[in-house]
């Protein structure tokens, strides 16, 4: 069958790394991809607001499956777009409709389906534009640390945590009051701190029944020691030590299998993954937050541990037969590094030959913000490029991984240099790699 896959990041060099290892493809189409998605696959441009050229690219190709790796385009509607036009019929969109699709796109909208059908969350309250007094006046009813939330999608970087009610309300007022995030912070939510450890579920659905992924845990933070601005992520660990069989069992059961069963009782059809942001309180799950989609950078560590053909889940959801189909996972631990640009998540230079990926045997590299100068590679964004190492167990996962980094060169390369270590009580040297 052939296949559009949507997106240009390290999640889509890894999506399309995986499904073209199957023995089900024909041809695999990214729009727009990256230098690092060519090796597996035909990079297009394709203007999704344009119906017209949408509807003559996947008939022209023939394609059968569309697989969306980012979130806006879910928001926006592209799967209800694809699903409205008759000619398409034919179409699977791998990603939900944008009313389930709200389930990231608005902070609020999760919030309450979770309260509606009883999922374990933290408290919270939501506060529009021009209720600006009332936010400030709940931050004196609540303990800190406090938790800020664009409702909107803010490109990951809309969430505030701090004990600093003077910087609380500097942010309430930046969002409700100056237009901070635009229109994704018009709609705010104060949410209940939950101390804890986090970690990521994930799952795959085809509105009735679904197959559990493995776990991976995140490190948003910029600096070593999990200090510093958030940023998109600079790396992950899978599987994760804390998330046992036990605790994945409840994740399953007071989560996982609720939200499916509240999706279809509240008539919001779903195709596609479901990311489980979650918080580890004392051995019990809660939801932090909802994503549409694979994450990034966590589907770089958990897409080299599925050993099921990807796209035979694809085919599961096309045809309803998802529940028939098998989830293989590769008992061995991956760990993937994050290559940024020094200076991110603020102001970074691009444009820095990069060299040394080519050179990297024992790990997987996957593409980010790169480009093509003629023969050259080069940094084109804030991530560079991920480098996951796989192993017997978290320690030969993380040498790999930061072994085969270190092959990899450019101008001003930044990345963190204890990822993983938290995770088996390591400490890590000093400073960051360079």
């Amino acid at each position: 069958m052939n296949v559009l896959l949507i997106g240009g990041g390290g999640r889509e060099h890894a999506l399309a790394w995986k499904i073209a290892q199957s023995s089900l493809l024909d041809e695999l189409y990214i729009a727009p991809g990256n230098p690092g998605t060519v090796r597996h696959g035909r990079n297009v441009q394709l203007d999704l607001d344009d119906p017209k050229a949408l509807r003559r690219f996947l008939l022209e190709k023939r394609i059968r499956i569309v697989v969306v790796g980012p979130e806006a385009p879910l928001v926006d509607g592209l799967h209800d777009r694809i699903a409205a036009d008759p000619q398409l019929k034919e179409v699977t969109v791998i990603g939900p409709r944008a009313q389930g699709a709200r389930l990231e796109g608005s902070k609020d909208f999760a919030k309450e389906f979770m309260f509606r059908h009883n999922i374990p969350t933290a408290a919270h309250r939501t506060f529009v534009k021009g209720q600006l007094q009332d936010a400030l006046d709940h931050l004196d009813r609540v303990n800190a640390p406090y938790v800020i939330k664009a409702d909107g999608l803010a490109a990951g970087k809309g969430v505030v945590i701090t004990n600093d009610k003077k910087e609380a309300a500097r942010t309430l007022r930046e969002m409700l009051q100056q237009g901070r995030f635009g229109e994704a912070g018009e709609r705010v939510v104060i949410e209940q701190h939950l101390k804890g450890v986090e970690c990521s579920a994930f799952l795959i659905t085809d509105g009735d029944s679904f197959k559990m992924l493995p776990a991976a845990k995140d490190y948003k933070r910029i600096g070593r020691g999990d200090t510093g601005p958030n940023t998109g992520g600079m790396g992950a660990v899978s599987p994760v030590p804390f998330a046992d069989k036990d605790f994945m069992q409840k994740v399953h059961d007071r989560i996982a299998a609720p939200t499916v069963r509240g999706l279809k009782k509240d008539g919001i059809p779903y195709s596609g993954f479901i990311f489980m942001g979650l918080m580890n309180v004392h051995g019990d799950p809660y939801v932090i937050e909802y994503n549409v989609r694979l994450g990034d950078p966590e589907t770089q560590a958990i897409l080299p541990r599925l050993k099921s053909d990807l796209l035979d889940l694809f085919e599961g959801i096309a045809t309803g037969t998802l529940s028939e189909r098998h989830v293989d996972v590769d008992d061995r631990t991956t760990v993937c590094i994050v290559l940024a640009a020094d200076g991110y998540p603020g102001e970074y230079e691009k444009g820095s030959v990069i060299s040394g990926a080519d050179m990297v045997r024992d790990a997987y590299v996957f593409q980010a913000g790169t480009a093509r100068e003629g023969d050259a590679l080069t940094t084109n964004g804030g991530r560079v490029m991920a480098v996951t190492g796989m192993g017997k167990d978290l320690e030969s996962a993380i040498a790999s991984a930061y072994r085969s980094a270190a092959v990899i060169s450019y101008a001003d390369k930044y990345m963190r240099d204890d990822i993983g270590h938290d995770l088996v009580k390591q400490p890590a040297q000093r400073g960051a790699f360079r």
